[in-house]
């Protein structure tokens, strides 16, 4: 029992230190105590005692040495090739050769896969040299059969073969618990990064996340065309809804710009209030004028989507919100601003300044682009001269072009239809109707129409019968 205790100490459950108390090779003391009955079954034998002393040595300094240290498969290999050198030995002695090359199999299993076939060679080769070393010194066969010898070297091996179940079972279940809380924190680190993203525009943190690229104030000139935007007379009605109803409605708008920002590549930059800054060109550019074009295909459909959400506002009460635009292409800083400590991903510069201004000029949903951007846009956009405006921040007078809506001029063909009058309401977006919608609308419509028949009739009839009454009277 005092060799099962001192070959499996106790292991710590700390992570750092769960080998610093355990000695990883009880296979030396099987080795010293074969060798030490060997010479005992011989009587001391010069054979036995050169076998003592040959197995002993190493033994000492392995436990001396590997005490406190991991294995390698320099120690590995040494263990193997001294019990290969015993069964070589004794001449392949059944029980003692079978209980030690289990020892050496068990040592195989342990070691990495790809020194298997290294460990195994050598194996073979001492078995076979020190075989042959000792039918060279002694003539007659060796006889180990007798005495308690072979019961205590096969019990004390599968001692050695317990022990090392125990401790890789208790490695295993060491693991396993930090394995789960592995995964617990990973959980929870993916939890976190993935609600800190949505305050990280979506070009920034991916490669950051995929490459683990390094974070620093950094920042560099590059042509961008740059998008601001708010919603129109939103001050005002700020004063007159509650605050719940303020946020409702900001909420709404800001989900559906962000979805079609995503949609068309932009950096979602910022919010500033009801308004928002995108742009174009870094850090994923795909040329100065696709860009360009983006950016005003993006504004457009923010147009349109702004019908929509004006159209469900309506029916809650909320009259008259509408978008206004302003884009220009240029030059500016991008990139990391700030401190080693915390970091805004923004762009500073002139062309930022011009993109705010002319969304300022512009009206009610309307789209002002500045003359580097309609350069770039003409050949593809109907756009129209808005004329020249002095802006703040700048000496001259700055060209606006207004960016027409595609279906403008479209006439029958156009995918949208939105007419207002007081009491009427009539929003048709071609564009996000289903096949099966169809049929649908068109009962609504007849509906409707029939209300408006009979609610026509109503009104003829009621101004007959006050003609009646009016001529009566005077008579």
């Amino acid at each position: 029992m005092a060799f099962l205790e001192t070959s499996s100490p106790k292991i710590p459950l700390q992570d750092g230190n769960s080998n610093a108390y355990r000695f990883d090779y009880p296979e030396i003391y099987v080795l010293i105590l074969t060798v030490i009955l060997l010479a005992i079954h011989f009587n001391f034998s010069p054979t036995s005692m050169a076998l003592v002393v040959i197995v002993c040595l190493p033994s000492l300094m392995l436990l001396i040495y590997n005490y406190r240290r991991q294995t390698s498969f320099w120690t590995s290999n040494i263990v193997i090739i001294l019990l290969s050198a015993v069964i070589g030995s004794i001449q392949f002695c059944p029980i003692i050769s079978l209980s030690l090359a289990a020892l050496i199999g068990l040592r195989v299993i342990l070691s990495s896969p790809e020194n298997h076939l290294k460990l195994i060679a050598v194996s073979v080769v001492t078995v076979i040299v020190f075989y042959y070393v000792s039918v060279t010194l002694s003539s007659a066969q060796i006889d180990c059969h007798e005495g308690l010898i072979t019961p205590v070297i096969l019990l004390a091996s599968m001692l050695v073969i317990l022990c090392h179940f125990r401790q890789v079972y208790h490695d295993y279940i060491n693991y396993e618990a930090r394995a789960q809380q592995a995964v617990g924190r990973l959980n929870t680190m993916v939890s976190v990064i993935n609600k800190l993203t949505r305050f990280v525009p979506l070009q920034v943190w991916e490669p950051i996340v995929k490459s683990d690229s390094p974070v620093n104030v950094d920042n560099k000139r590059a042509k961008l065309t740059i998008m601001f935007s708010d919603i129109v007379g939103f001050t005002e009605l700020s004063e007159s809804l509650s605050a719940d109803n303020l946020a409702d409605i900001l909420n709404t708008y800001m989900h559906c710009m962000t979805l079609i920002a995503n949609k068309h590549g932009a950096v979602l930059d910022k919010f500033i209030g009801d308004g928002m800054v995108c742009f174009f060109g870094e850090p994923n550019s795909r040329g100065p004028r696709q860009d360009a074009l983006d950016c005003v295909a993006m504004a457009i459909d923010m147009r349109r989507e702004m019908r929509t959400l004006r159209q469900k506002w309506r029916l809650l009460g909320f009259e008259g919100l509408y978008i206004r635009i302003g884009i220009t292409t240029g030059y500016c800083h991008v990139g990391n601003f700030g401190s080693n400590s915390r970091l805004s991903y923004t762009l500073i510069g002139k062309e930022a300044n011009l993109a705010s201004r002319l969304e300022a000029v512009a009206g009610k949903g309307q789209i002002f682009i500045s003359d580097s951007t309609y350069d770039y846009i003409s050949h593809d956009y109907d756009c129209e001269y808005a004329g020249a405006f002095q802006l703040k921040g700048f000496d001259n007078k700055i060209n606006a072009w207004q960016v027409l809506d595609p279906d403008e001029n479209k006439g029958q063909l156009s995918k949208w239809v939105d007419h207002t009058l007081p009491g009427f309401n009539l929003h048709l977006n071609f564009r996000d109707m289903q096949d099966n919608d169809y049929q649908d609308i068109r009962n609504r419509l007849n509906l409707a129409l029939a209300r408006i028949e009979q609610e026509e009739q109503t009104v003829a009839l009621e101004m007959i019968e006050a003609n009646k009454q009016e001529n009566n009277l005077y008579k």
